[in-house]
């Protein structure tokens, strides 16, 4: 278990090195930001549109019960925004481009693509890595503003059901409590979000040295890791904000 961690922590210092280097393959670099990106967008919508008439239904319960419900636009815009929305982008790639990174690379290691990269003086972490890693790095921040805006839509549609605030009322409820020195940090710690998830993709990938059997394995593996690095970084994250805050 040492071992593994020693290497995970060794591959993540070379893909660091590999991430400046990805801008010069712009081409590779949009490829695997559109792969990114697109794959995530439909579970974002759907997650993002039931995460916020969810998190307004509890909302408005418990602050109606305190008689405080004229606060729950602006409890539920600082939820959303703070750590919903970066945590379930994060949760969102981490399962789906964690998985796809390491079945891909782990293909390619099995038909020795990558023997072939090397055998011709390619460093498989510029041309493979570190573009993966960029590209997790810059979708994590986008797609976390869009499932901002998306669960801020479906709260709205439960306000519409079950409230009397317009949207205009609504909008601006939201914008009362949300600042910019609150909100910026929030999204960009998506981006060691990314850093984690590509890397941890990209590692269990390139390991793999069975049959088809081990890419099976090396995609769970790179999944269930890279959701634990999620979670345990975020916890790290939120507390270093707010000691720098």
């Amino acid at each position: 278990m040492v071992g593994r961690l020693e290497q995970l922590g060794h591959f993540a210092l070379r893909a660091l090195v590999a991430v400046p280097l990805a801008l010069l393959r712009p081409r590779e670099l949009l490829a695997q930001l559109f792969e990114v990106l697109l794959g995530a967008l439909p579970l974002a919508l759907i997650g993002g549109l039931a995460l916020g008439a969810v998190i307004w239904l509890h909302l408005h319960r418990v602050l109606d019960r305190f008689g405080a419900a004229q606060y729950l636009p602006q409890a539920l815009a600082l939820a959303i925004v703070l750590e919903f929305a970066p945590t379930g982008a994060g949760l969102i790639v981490a399962g789906r481009s964690g998985a796809s990174l390491g079945a891909e690379l782990g293909s390619m290691r099995l038909t020795e693509q990558i023997d072939a990269l090397e055998v011709l003086g390619l460093s498989p972490f510029r041309v493979l890595v570190g573009p993966r890693v960029l590209a997790c790095m810059v979708a994590l921040p986008l797609l976390t503003v869009f499932l901002v805006y998306c669960s801020l839509a479906g709260s709205f549609m439960a306000e519409l059901l079950g409230g009397n605030l317009s949207w205009l009322e609504y909008k601006n409820q939201c914008l009362r409590s949300l600042h910019l020195a609150d909100a910026v940090p929030a999204t960009l710690k998506t981006v060691a979000f990314g850093y984690l998830i590509g890397v941890t993709g990209c590692f269990f990938g390139m390991r793999v040295q069975g049959g088809t059997e081990d890419v099976g394995r090396a995609a769970t593996r790179a999944v269930v890791v890279s959701t634990f690095l999620v979670l345990a970084s975020n916890v790290f994250l939120v507390r270093l904000v707010q000691l720098m805050g």
